[in-house]
């Protein structure tokens, strides 16, 4: 059972980092027994581990401040071994340097600074570039098979469901500006229509005086040479 002042100590330290976090470490204590803190380290950009995120667990000890606390890693990463207890200054392999000034950010901080370091240390293992790299794109993929990460860190479990959705085609855009030839093709049509109006008009014109020509009875033009003679009839022949 947990000593007052580690409950105490705790439950500030978590106020303080939900306050101002710390920035690629999220930490947060397990619902059920506030000894036991769950944290996701995020893989620094430039290094192999850019891009992945690593999931593991502290345990700290009832005395604490006054005792360091144990870690751990459950994400495979390539760096340390996972399950088992990480060798560091701050961690219960070390209880004569532990400083009690020290907290959960400080010691998360820290484990980060040591992972991206190749110095051997209990709990460490050996890869190439190329296999911590597959294993930072694989992480978050692995983390959200753990019920408990999932509880924990929705807000990761909905990062790989965002990643996880097929990439939406961009719809092409239709300009609805008209062209040029679509422009003009109204105005052609227009002066067509308005040609072609033109001469319909003027044909029935012509229509009509030609009928009026070809109207005018012979007989009665022969009656008027035969009486006033050609000079008089001649403007009724040009009708």
């Amino acid at each position: 059972m947990a000593e007052k002042a580690c409950v105490k100590r705790l439950q500030k330290e978590y106020r303080a980092l939900c306050k101002e976090p710390v920035s690629h470490v999220v930490a947060r204590p397990s619902p059920n027994d506030i000894l036991e803190w769950h944290y996701v380290l995020e893989g620094s950009e430039g290094t192999p581990f850019a891009g992945g995120y690593y999931y593991g667990k502290i345990k700290f000890p009832p005395e604490y401040p006054f005792k360091p606390p144990g870690i751990s890693m459950t994400t495979p990463n390539g760096r340390f071994m996972t399950q088992k207890k990480i060798c560091l200054s701050m961690s219960d392999f070390h209880p004569e340097s532990w400083n009690p000034m020290w907290s959960v950010s400080s010691i998360l901080t820290g484990l980060l600074s040591f992972m991206m370091d190749n110095s051997p240390t209990t709990g460490s293992v050996t890869t190439s570039v190329a296999e911590k790299e597959k294993l930072a794109k694989a992480s978050l993929a692995f983390n959200c098979k753990n019920p408990t990460f999932r509880k924990l860190f929705p807000e990761y479990v909905e990062k790989y469901e965002q990643q996880q959705l097929p990439a939406q085609p961009v719809p092409e855009q239709v300009s609805s500006v008209p062209t040029q030839a679509e422009e003009s093709r109204p105005l052609l049509d227009e002066h067509g229509n308005s040609t072609k109006d033109d001469v319909n008009r003027v044909k029935p014109i012509k229509d009509v005086k030609n009928r009026q020509r070809q109207s005018f009875p012979t007989w009665l033009l022969l009656l008027l040479v035969s009486i006033f003679g050609v000079v008089m009839a001649l403007p009724l022949l040009q009708l």
